[in-house]
């Protein structure tokens, strides 16, 4: 299932800020999966929490979960901290693993990287590279970005990576 996370998000793709750094109607979308008003803010983690928010509308998603004692409304990532995903993950041990940046990455994967930015893993490419799908990016990777991109990445840059997996309790 978690196959479709980075579907979802390579169709997002060319959205780009409008009116200014970190501004526009796509990056206030993103803003508003988050626990925070939407602002001149960066959004790369706001994306993310959108992506897996519109992954749980589909039921099949939230059956392959398997929650036995939340809901996936309060299953789901608020945090608009790139690094913050690190806390989400270790609140959920049973439906969130976190694996070292040596570990090999799947599709679906959360990858945050050492310089505070996170995405999703499309594919893994080799075992130096993998291809991404990242908000608040732009052609040079950089996380001072101008909108939504595919990347191919270095493992050398991943700080970890998270999996998502049916509940294990």
């Amino acid at each position: 299932m978690t196959h479709l996370l980075p579907i979802i998000a390579a169709g997002q793709i060319g959205r780009k800020e409008i009116r200014g750094k970190n501004l526009g109607p796509e990056v206030t979308k993103y803003q508003r999966a988050t626990s925070l008003e939407p602002g001149a803010w960066p959004w790369c983690a706001a994306f993310v929490d959108w992506v897996l928010q519109q992954w749980l509308k589909d039921p099949k998603v939230v059956k392959w979960l398997g929650f036995k004692t939340t809901t996936a409304a309060q299953w789901r990532p608020r945090t608009a901290l790139a690094y913050g995903f690190t806390k989400w993950a270790e609140d959920r041990p049973n439906t969130v693993t976190i694996l070292p940046d040596t570990a090999t990455p799947e599709p679906g994967d959360i990858v945050m990287y050492d310089f505070s930015h996170v995405g999703f893993v499309d594919h893994n490419q080799n075992r130096l590279s993998f291809l991404s799908v990242e908000g608040n990016t732009n052609a040079a990777g950089s996380r001072d970005g101008d909108g939504v991109w595919s990347k191919v990445r270095s493992r050398s840059i991943a700080r970890n990576f998270l999996r998502i997996h049916p509940s294990q309790a």
